[in-house]
């Protein structure tokens, strides 16, 4: 599914995460077979952020969701539409998107979970598109946001990987030829093994036995991650810039999910684009899933190096599998 040249762009960005923060020095002395130097250097990770007891993704994604519409000069009552995107729901139902409306007194705004893993802003940020170039809603609020940490085993080696966190933008409109040029989706299911959370579903609910087992930990296999990121995330770039008519000389930020170090570094010499372009937090947040796109995004936005007319690539692949990229110009 595809827009070119839509009429929608993003007005307004921002950001929350937890304050605890979880180094890689701390996990080493407390999990047997963890490494501080070997997540660094692998993967690209030092430290991440942690959410308390009592903060769920709800609570992160309502947060993140007012700075962006505070940015964006606008008010809770000015947004036409919530999309939450999530792994890590608050609670199986209601949906996230409905407490964050709630929480923002956008009341009676319609509000609703996206699920696609790592790939779900983009996802989002799609759907919104097409309300906002239709002209249905003049505003939406794109969220990302997942808690992880809730889903992961903290006995098993590989819970360096992941971390908390949401990021959200408004999507509103503007005029054609800036904004959103292009987005390119995609799905696969025939490895939906590959990273998986076994249990908590209709498919295997919960019982004694799936407690006993931690089946409701999030399960990886690292090596078809690995191989299905570096495949997917050059193919599907090139898909949105053909549609946009631009080339990766074109792009001047390359704003990828955080899946680890060796997947970007391999997927821009894939691309070849120099890895400056491509902007990380990896090593201070980790891998925050439907997150990490928008945390991304809103720290550049802050830092100022996006400048109007600039050509943005936001790329991402995720559990399903899935995958997805957008091409904008940034036009605030």
């Amino acid at each position: 599914m595809t827009f070119s040249h839509c009429s929608a762009s993003i007005i307004g960005t921002g950001a929350y995460v937890p304050a605890r923060i979880l180094t890689n020095e701390e996990i080493e002395r407390t999990i047997p077979g963890t490494s501080a130097k070997w997540t660094y250097d692998h993967l690209g990770i030092r430290e991440r952020r942690i959410a308390g007891p009592n903060e769920s993704t709800g609570d992160l994604a309502t947060e993140a969701g007012r700075r962006a519409i505070q940015n964006a000069n606008l008010r809770p009552q000015d947004i036409g539409l919530i999309i939450v995107c999530t792994t890590t729901p608050r609670r199986i139902a209601p949906s996230t998107a409905c407490y964050v409306q709630h929480q923002l007194g956008a009341h009676e705004c319609p509000a609703f979970d996206l699920a696609a893993v790592c790939s779900g802003f983009i996802y989002g940020v799609a759907v919104a598109s097409q309300f906002v170039s239709s002209g249905i809603y003049q505003n939406v609020l794109v969220i990302g946001a997942d808690t992880f940490s809730k889903i992961t085993d903290w006995q098993r080696r590989d819970c360096v990987f992941f971390g908390d966190g949401a990021g959200a933008a408004v999507i509103g409109a503007c005029t054609l030829g800036e904004g959103i040029l292009s987005f390119d989706l995609g799905a696969d299911g025939s490895e939906h093994d590959a990273w998986t959370v076994l249990a908590g579903g209709s498919e295997l609910p919960t019982s004694q036995k799936t407690l006993e087992e931690h089946l409701h930990y999030w399960r990886m296999d690292g090596k078809a991650v690995y191989n299905m990121a570096v495949n997917r995330i050059p193919w599907t770039l090139g898909r949105s810039l053909q549609r946009a008519g631009l080339t990766v000389q074109d792009i001047d930020h390359v704003i990828p999910h955080q899946p680890n170090i060796q997947i970007l570094k391999r997927s821009a010499e894939i691309l070849e684009v120099p890895f400056n372009r491509f902007h990380t937090n990896m090593d201070r947040y980790a891998n925050t899933s439907a997150a990490s796109i928008p945390l991304v995004l809103n720290e550049i936005h802050e830092a100022g190096y996006l400048k109007k007319g600039q050509v943005l690539a936001f790329i991402a692949v995720g559990a399903g599998w899935t995958w997805g990229s957008a091409i904008v110009r940034w036009d605030i």
